[in-house]
């Protein structure tokens, strides 16, 4: 059965090439830095994070995505730097990127903003194996193995209660060669996440989050969700991607780590894509400097 919705993945292999999507990612208030440099050192700690997400669980050549990033404040929590390495296989097309990030703080009277830049390279390949090719000579299907120049910035705006950020993980659109034509793989996305905490009691604080992409030849996407934050130890929450895709999260902190999952489903059975979605996050923060922040560690 999982064949028969092979074409589903080769439509979104196309839609891909022509909208040029990004990867992803439902935590995306946990784990900003991936979209934005600016948040690099936002929480003033050493910060290391692993991501996996695997979108349409059960499809042959389903979207995996894999991600590392770590990055500390330091100078006095006015600088941030990091790395962000991520992986994103669909089909048999993989990207794989490796950025470094600083940021760079000033501290206003009730926030902090932060403009971040990045830079790195960006490796494009694929592998026919993971294809059934009739034709051995089809020009259509050639192997690709390129490396790209990548540079992105954001801003943040930061407060107790609230965080606003714009940024452009890509300012570069990335293309490859193939069958001596250029074709264009990728092209700026531009990022908006904000949110919002209001104080219920001592113990419950609201937070409603959004997350916009727009992508030039692509409609806007955006994710809106409401979370629950429980004493700062839990935060479950529901979210939804444009009506057409639901989802449900959990969250926990542990001492310096926190722990995400996610899962989501289609907006209805009726879709052609009647396949769930799943996410998880492992991450620690920790105080290791002298001006560091020390105390409890808290939800982003």
């Amino acid at each position: 059965m999982k064949k028969i919705y092979l074409f589903v993945v080769v439509s979104v292999v196309c839609f891909r090439t022509v909208a040029q999507q990004d990867p992803i990612y439902a935590q995306y208030i946990a784990d900003p830095v991936v979209m934005n440099p600016a948040f690099t050192g936002a929480n003033e700690r050493f910060n290391a994070g692993i991501q996996y997400r695997t979108q349409w669980a059960g499809v042959d050549g389903n979207p995996v995505t894999y991600n590392f990033k770590s990055n500390i404040a330091l100078v006095d929590n006015k600088v941030g730097v990091g790395i962000v390495v991520i992986q994103d296989k669909i089909g048999d097309n993989r990207t794989t990127e490796f950025n470094t990030a600083y940021s760079y703080k000033i501290k206003l009277s009730q926030s902090t903003f932060s403009f971040g830049l990045q830079a790195g390279v960006v490796r494009i390949s694929n592998d026919l194996t993971q294809l059934r090719i009739r034709d051995d000579n089809d020009p259509n299907f050639r192997f690709y193995n390129e490396m790209k120049f990548n540079t992105g910035a954001g801003v943040l705006l930061k407060g107790n209660r609230y965080l606003v950020g714009f940024s452009v993980p890509r300012l570069l659109p990335v293309s490859i060669s193939q069958g001596g034509q250029s074709i264009q793989m990728y092209n700026r996305n531009f990022y908006f996440i904000g949110a919002y905490e209001f104080p219920l009691t001592d113990r419950l604080h609201l937070r409603p989050t959004t997350l916009l992409r727009i992508t030039s030849g692509a409609s806007i996407s955006a994710d809106i969700g409401l979370n629950l934050n429980i004493e700062n130890l839990y935060q479950p929450g529901i979210f939804t991607r444009n009506l057409n895709t639901y989802g449900v999260l959990f969250q926990m902190l542990v001492s310096h780590y926190r722990f995400g999952y996610v899962f989501e489903f289609p907006a209805s059975q009726a879709s052609s894509l009647r396949f769930t979605s799943h996410e998880l996050t492992l991450g620690v923060s920790l105080a290791v400097l002298e001006f560091h922040d020390r105390s409890k560690l808290k939800f982003q």
